[in-house]
């Protein structure tokens, strides 16, 4: 995992405990002020919905402990997996704002359109294999070698089908 993955991953956790933890524990403040200083990008989308609004914090606040447990584990097929979950979030979520910004003021429109490109294009940063990771190896791919004293038959079935 290089630098630009350890970044990803904390703002990817910081947004998903920001709107997450609103939007799940105070659901009517979030319905009614989100994103606060920018305007209300929510409340002018549709009734309000407790249900709806706390299972969006929830979700993005799963997404964030997945964000969090990147850092533990730290394998290349982690943090792919992620960028995987972080994309088709974040294009969906655009996706669907972009196609419906008619009941947003002009600077809410852009601020909307912005600020889901930039969580989508984290995700998308996931997806991309750190330089010199020797994409296509078990290394990469965050696949332990077994030991070849523990699994010699399947290693040198594995080396024979490799040639």
């Amino acid at each position: 995992m290089n630098r630009i993955h350890t970044a990803a991953l904390a703002l990817t956790a910081a947004i998903a405990c920001f709107v997450g933890g609103w939007a799940s524990f105070a659901p009517a403040a979030f319905y009614d002020s989100f994103p606060g200083v920018l305007g209300q990008w929510v409340a002018t989308d549709g009734p309000y919905n407790e249900h709806l609004v706390r299972d969006v914090g929830a979700f993005y606040l799963a997404l964030g402990a997945a964000s969090v447990a990147g850092f533990a584990w730290r394998s290349p097929a982690v943090v792919r997996l992620l960028g995987l979950a972080w994309t088709v979030f974040g294009a969906l979520h655009l996706w669907y704002h972009a196609t419906h910004l008619d009941h947003l003021d002009t600077d809410a429109a852009i601020g909307t359109a912005v600020s889901l490109t930039l969580s989508l294009g984290l995700g998308i940063l996931l997806l991309i294999p750190a330089r010199g990771s020797g994409a296509g190896s078990a290394a990469t791919a965050g696949v332990a070698e077994p030991a070849a004293s523990v699994l010699p038959d399947a290693r040198r079935a594995r080396e024979e089908v490799a040639r």
